[in-house]
């Protein structure tokens, strides 16, 4: 009886990375709060914690794809999902937080908030975009929906830019006067304007190019320097 040699996946160092930093956080937090480490008002601090971990993540979730056409390595790409997952889990979290520790998961309490804050409304829409983006996100989805999951996930990009704002207008002081607590939110907000900018298929196709010229050159030009005249 003959048996199939299947060769194991290759684990990366930069796979190994991205699941530590994954998780990395949620120790840091632990271990803040059993050290007394936080605020004085310990629920705020950790809901507001998690909340800039999802835009972190959903920002490095979108740097994949401009990095991999910026150095041109694919296994950036194929750390998307990891990241995307750590994202809708620390956002889950944080909704967690606000909803289960600060209301004691009293919807109606918490439904009233929403529809009076308007930071409550975008932050709701937010969540619900990528609720379908997170289920839908494994293997068996991808075979099931075929070009249908790709037209599902560009949700990824207008989540993102309200998913900003929600952390934007959250901050104390005004975004539009460009005044208060705003300048991460403003600076997070620019960066993200890039990694989206840079998905344009022109733009890809011409930075790519120029990729590729530079590595040519450089892999020339020490063989240059060894010619030398006769």
């Amino acid at each position: 009886m003959s048996t199939i040699n299947r060769a194991k996946p290759k684990i990366t160092w930069l796979q190994v990375v991205t699941h530590i930093l994954g998780w990395l956080p949620v120790a840091w937090i632990l271990y803040d709060y059993f050290g007394g480490r936080l605020s004085v008002n310990p629920i705020q601090d950790i809901e507001r914690r998690l909340g800039r971990l999802g835009i972190y993540f959903l920002i490095a979730t979108l740097a994949c794809t401009p990095l991999s056409t910026l150095f041109g390595w694919r296994e950036f790409l194929k750390r998307r999902r990891a990241l995307g997952l750590y994202t809708f889990m620390y956002i889950s979290l944080h909704v967690m937080v606000f909803a289960g520790l600060d209301y004691g998961f009293n919807l109606s309490q918490v439904f009233t908030l929403i529809t009076q804050k308007l930071y409550l409304v975008v932050g709701t829409i937010a969540l619900l975009m990528l609720i379908p983006l997170a289920v839908t996100s494994f293997d068996y989805f991808i075979r099931r929906m075929g070009k249908n999951w790709k037209r599902l996930h560009w949700l990824i990009y207008p989540a993102a830019i309200i998913s900003l704002l929600h952390y934007a207008l959250a901050q104390k002081g005004d975004l539009f006067a460009l005044r208060g607590n705003v300048l991460k939110p403003f600076l997070l907000g620019m960066l993200m304007i890039f990694l989206l900018v840079i998905r344009i298929s022109s733009i890809r196709r011409g930075v790519s190019g120029i990729r590729r010229k530079l590595s040519v050159r450089s892999r020339y030009l020490p063989q240059a320097h060894k010619i030398t005249p006769g």
